[in-house]
């Protein structure tokens, strides 16, 4: 894999089957907005690689059933958090503590202001990779592993269900609720981009012969007004699944911009994030043996009038 630049590592495009005499031809046809002078200047630029990391040219005959990689160009990026927290690094792992409103991996419009990326440049590890994800708008305690050959054995943790994660939100207090309590639910995609929903009664014949899928545990940690903290704690890793099964419990999340409404894109308000925060992570080391606890620095506030 070609080394990354500036922090960022390159995107891969697969060669299928067409009519494109020559590589660029593919390129434009495959990425019409960038246009054929762009990729030329890239090209010329040697940011455009074939599969054995060799610099490609705009006239070379085009082969199907390769890949090529290239690095993505976005317009200057405004600085999208606060400072990113290094709790703990050794030969194996690096553990970071998360703002608000950072994404942890490139995609989209995010680049350069992603968790990973920062990383990369403030290390200068190349090789650094996450081993797990949390939302964009959510803070709190990240995995990453320094080394290729051991991302295997973490991924394993996650995949098996060896990894204990523990989450902190504010959402209104329901008297009604007795806590602790455990949601089970099945969740699907959403109507909406990137929302999930849980299956239910409204679901007909689609509602039956599916297990759940996902399992929170919700319990309160104290009371202020209207408002109480809680402590999450997901047995399973579904896609928003703590904002989702705290919404359908009556408890949406303070500050949350999806759940239940979807908001307008791009109305991050700093001074009202999401209330959610991955407060702790633990399992045994698969490479060391020793048991492994890591805690967030950061606090979640309550509303002033809370």
């Amino acid at each position: 894999m070609p080394p990354s630049r500036d922090g960022v590592g390159p995107s891969w495009v697969a060669l299928t089957p067409g009519p494109w005499p020559c590589m660029i031809d593919f390129l434009v046809w495959r990425f019409p907005a960038v246009g054929a002078a762009r990729w030329a200047q890239r090209m010329a630029e040697g940011e455009v690689l074939d599969g054995h990391g060799r610099p490609v040219t705009p006239t070379q005959a085009y082969r199907a059933n390769g890949k090529l990689s290239y690095f993505r160009r976005l317009p200057p990026e405004p600085r999208l958090a606060e400072d990113e927290g290094l709790l703990f690094e050794d030969e194996w792992l690096v553990v970071a503590d998360k703002p608000h409103f950072l994404p942890v991996t490139p995609g989209g419009r995010y680049l350069q202001e992603t968790l990973l990326v920062r990383l990369r440049r403030r290390l200068g590890i190349d090789s650094l990779a996450p081993l797990h994800r949390i939302d964009r708008e959510t803070a709190g305690v990240v995995l990453f592993a320094k080394q290729l050959a051991s991302r295997g054995p973490y991924h394993a943790l996650f995949a098996q269900r060896q990894v204990h994660k523990t989450y902190q939100a504010i959402a209104r207090w329901q008297p009604q609720l007795v806590l602790p309590l455990t949601r089970s639910s099945r969740l699907v995609a959403g109507s909406r981009f990137m929302q999930m929903r849980e299956l239910g009664p409204e679901d007909g014949d689609a509602a039956h012969g599916h297990p759940p899928n996902a399992i929170t545990t919700v319990s309160c940690l104290e009371r202020q007004g209207a408002w109480a903290r809680y402590r999450l704690e997901p047995l399973t890793g579904q896609r928003h699944q703590l904002r989702v099964h705290m919404a359908a419990l009556g408890l949406p999340l303070l500050g949350d911009q999806m759940y239940p409404v979807l908001g307008p894109e791009g109305a991050d308000d700093p001074a009202n994030p999401l209330r959610l925060l991955a407060q702790a992570i633990a399992f045994v080391d698969p490479i060391t043996g020793q048991p492994r606890r890591f805690e967030s620095l950061r606090r979640l506030d309550f509303p002033p009038s809370a």
